[in-house]
């Protein structure tokens, strides 16, 4: 079967059709099939395919393989990823918050982004725990790594709409000038500012509520929990 298949979350955000092709990337793209929506068996893998796609797609075999998983526990992860490869294989994690954050004048800001998570919180909105700032900012950016714009005009590392930013955005840390929607020292103490306005600090109900009104999808909601308890665990 040449079809790809898709997590049940995934076929819903990405809105699949069945027996529709669409463009998967690797090392060439190529255009394949959605055959069904299944559980994948690990939170967080949204897309498999078989063997003859993935050599066309020219993915490494034997060799290399980039999971995205970004809502599933990396201590499970690991061990069926072990399962499947054997304890020969080399596994690195990518998943860390201590990417520098280029514009850091040396001293006098956060120099990485999990510094720079933990401080937004404690000081724009003190109750929320800053894992929900680094799972949006995971999630929506890679930390800075993709800052759009999105096909919705999504700005940033945390991905505002310029309309909302118009709202929401400020200068952060005693910086001064008109707030930038690309920098994160601006960009993550506006999306601190943002949650604890739509009700974040009061966690659970509040907590979701909030973070849906980020993204509204209630899958987002899921996988930014998810990925901030994750986190908690990483960096008690």
């Amino acid at each position: 079967m040449r079809d790809f298949l898709a997590a049940p979350g995934a076929r819903s955000s990405l809105g699949l059709v069945r027996g529709r092709s669409y463009q998967l990337a690797g090392a060439t793209t190529q255009r394949v099939a959605f055959g069904a929506a299944a559980p994948l068996g690990v939170a967080g893998i949204d897309l498999v395919v078989n063997s003859a796609t993935s050599r066309q797609l020219g993915l490494v075999r034997r060799v290399a393989a980039l999971i995205s998983a970004p809502g599933a526990s990396l201590r499970t992860l690991l061990t069926r990823v072990r399962a499947v490869l054997g304890p020969a294989a080399r596994i690195e994690s990518l998943r860390q918050q201590q990417l520098p954050v280029a514009s850091a004048p040396p001293g006098q800001l956060p120099g990485t982004y999990l510094e720079l998570f933990r401080a937004s919180a404690a000081r724009y909105c003190p109750a929320l725990s800053w894992t929900v700032l680094a799972a949006i900012g995971q999630i929506e950016s890679g930390d800075g790594a993709n800052v759009g714009p999105s096909s919705a005009g999504a700005l940033g590392p945390m991905q505002f709409l310029p309309s909302t930013w118009k709202i929401w955005g400020i200068d952060g840390f005693g910086q001064t000038g008109p707030p930038d929607i690309m920098n994160p020292y601006d960009a993550v103490p506006s999306a601190a500012r943002l949650l604890c306005a739509d009700g974040a600090a009061a966690g659970g109900p509040g907590l979701a509520s909030a973070i849906f009104s980020y993204n509204h999808a209630n899958w987002y909601v899921r996988e930014v929990l998810a990925l901030a308890a994750q986190y908690a665990a990483d960096y008690p």
